[in-house]
């Protein structure tokens, strides 16, 4: 049986996908194979020797020792896609509210209510300070043309906005998906100086980090509005609030508030509300579970953020399942035991993902612990599992 350890309340959805005469789940398990995540941070997590996977119910991982993991053989998974239209619908409602003070108006009303003033009659004279440019006809740049991205992209065109996108790493299947009417930007400096609103939908990397900053908001244009929620460190919080105060900047909208936005000039800050919705919570509890649970059973990895995505179909006995070091030589190596051993092997299948790789052999026949501890010693084999059909 394989123990399954929970640090977030997990949407019984995903539970459901474990059946439970196969999986332990509870967030109270030791010595875990597996954990299922959403936002609690792990950087300190004391890792067992029999942790494999450890599954994100969520895209973002910074919650997660990634790197730590991948020395430890560790499978990381995130569930791309999973939580996509909840935040489309969250950056149509951000661009909204950086346009028309509907937040400002309400804190305003309710100000008038508070001090006695008649509701309906203050309505008419104090609402000019409220009032704020229509979408239609304006230019919005989406830096990110990823599940999320391309879904904003594409509602905002319905909108009756320009809309240009950058990603100098779009996949195939977001091309795809991504309607004929948005642009494609080949750099960011055609977003920042064209644009009347730019919305970010990228992750957190240590390129991406403050990349709105002094000289990307120099290159903007005068009142841009800027939506932020991806992840709070790709904004330099430091520069975004002088251009609010200077006016460059009309609007800031965050999902990812602290002390110093809360006292800057037009913040509209949101609770971290992005995936926020039941429908959301389950689809990425859904996905992070079955993702789990394949690569337990089966080996399979799909969605990994640190190793490369790498799915075959049964056809052994046993399957052998090695995660290496990405090094000349390795394969060679692995079949050399093989060979030496007798081992008749009926399929094999190799992907390298920048400094990591993982390999799978189906064989047709089992083999002994003697021979996946051969496997293990060799150099650059950070784990080996054995898995019986």
């Amino acid at each position: 049986m394989f123990r399954i350890k929970t640090l977030n309340k997990i949407s019984p959805a995903g539970i459901s996908v474990l059946d439970q005469t196969r999986f332990q789940i509870s967030g109270d398990v030791e010595n875990e194979d597996g954990v299922l995540v959403r936002s609690a941070d792990m950087h300190e997590y004391v890792f067992p020797d029999a942790l494999r996977a450890i599954a994100r119910a969520g895209a973002g991982t910074n919650n997660i020792p990634i790197d730590r993991c991948s020395e430890a053989g560790i499978v990381v998974f995130n569930t791309p896609g999973a939580n996509a239209n909840a935040v489309k619908e969250l950056a149509v409602c951000a661009l909204l509210l950086s346009s028309r003070r509907i937040i400002q108006g309400n804190a305003w009303l309710r100000e008038q209510d508070a001090a006695g003033a008649a509701v309906e009659d203050v309505v008419e004279k104090g609402k000019a300070q409220f009032v704020g440019p229509e979408l239609s006809g304006k230019m919005l740049g989406v830096i990110g043309l990823g599940a999320i991205g391309v879904q904003v992209a594409n509602i905002a065109t319905k909108l009756g906005m320009t809309v240009f996108g950058y990603d100098p790493f779009l996949s195939v299947d977001a091309a795809l998906s991504l309607s004929r009417l948005v642009h494609r930007a080949m750099d960011l400096e055609t977003i920042y100086k064209n644009c009347d609103y730019i919305t970010i939908h990228v992750p957190q990397t240590p390129e991406t980090k403050g990349m709105i900053n002094t000289d990307a908001i120099h290159m903007m244009k005068g009142g841009v509005r800027i939506i932020n929620l991806a992840r709070g460190g790709l904004v330099n919080e430091d520069d975004i609030l002088e251009a609010l105060e200077s006016g460059k900047v009309a609007s800031y909208v965050t999902d990812f508030p602290n002390r110093k936005l809360m006292a800057g000039k037009n913040v509209v800050a949101i609770p971290h509300l992005g995936a926020s919705t039941p429908e959301s919570e389950e689809n990425c509890a859904v996905m992070a579970a079955q993702e789990l649970r394949d690569y337990l059973e089966n080996g399979n990895i799909k969605n990994s953020v640190n190793l490369p995505t790498l799915v075959q179909e049964w056809s052994g006995i046993s399957r052998l399942c090695v995660i290496h070091r990405n090094q000349p030589g390795m394969i060679a190596s692995l079949t050399g035991v093989l060979s030496k051993e007798g081992v008749n092997v009926e399929n094999m299948t190799n992907k390298s993902k920048k400094d990591y790789a993982y390999t799978i052999v189906d064989m047709g026949s089992r083999i002994g612990d003697s021979v996946a501890d051969e496997i293990r010693a060799l150099d650059g084999v950070l784990r080996v599992r054995v898995l019986n059909h």
